[in-house]
């Protein structure tokens, strides 16, 4: 039996928990940034990257205004109204008004104490609350596609 792909992808993104931050990373343990962290859940739960990242500095796309990262995530994730959350869910957030949208986290948990799982700069993976200030900066939500299997049953690590 098979677990919805949301499901997995949170099982999965968990296993990154103390991952340390590295700019253009994706190694689980050695170091990632938050898209390093959806590409690593990505490899998990499809065997392959559906495309390959370009080198990207940390200001990519302020000067041009170039919503990058946003039309990444609507060529290879199924776009989903804000309104319809679901663990797993891919979360695209605008940190600051005017800029461009350019952090990545995945929903751990929904409902009355929600949580994002992402590698946050300067420290590492982490999975915290997804507070009011983190809410009103998320621009778009996204779900890992289902590519008409049922995602892989991956086991919670007992703790």
């Amino acid at each position: 039996m098979t677990q919805p792909i949301g499901q997995s992808a949170v099982l999965i993104a968990r296993r990154w928990i103390g991952t340390p931050y590295r700019h253009q990373a994706s190694c689980i343990g050695a170091g990632t940034d938050c898209l390093g962290l959806i590409r690593g859940v990505w490899r998990t739960l499809y065997g392959a990257e559906p495309a390959k990242a370009p080198p990207y500095s940390r200001d990519w796309s302020e000067a041009s205004q170039d919503e990058v990262l946003w039309r990444a995530a609507m060529a290879h994730l199924e776009t989903k109204p804000m309104t319809l959350e679901a663990v797993g869910d891919v979360l695209l957030f605008r940190m600051k008004t005017g800029a461009v949208a350019k952090h990545l986290g995945i929903a751990g948990d929904i409902g009355q104490h929600p949580t994002v799982i992402h590698a946050y700069g300067g420290h590492a993976v982490v999975e915290s609350p997804l507070s009011k200030p983190w809410r009103r900066r998320v621009v778009a939500r996204f779900a890992f596609p289902a590519c008409g299997l049922g995602a892989p049953e991956i086991e919670e690590e007992a703790t």
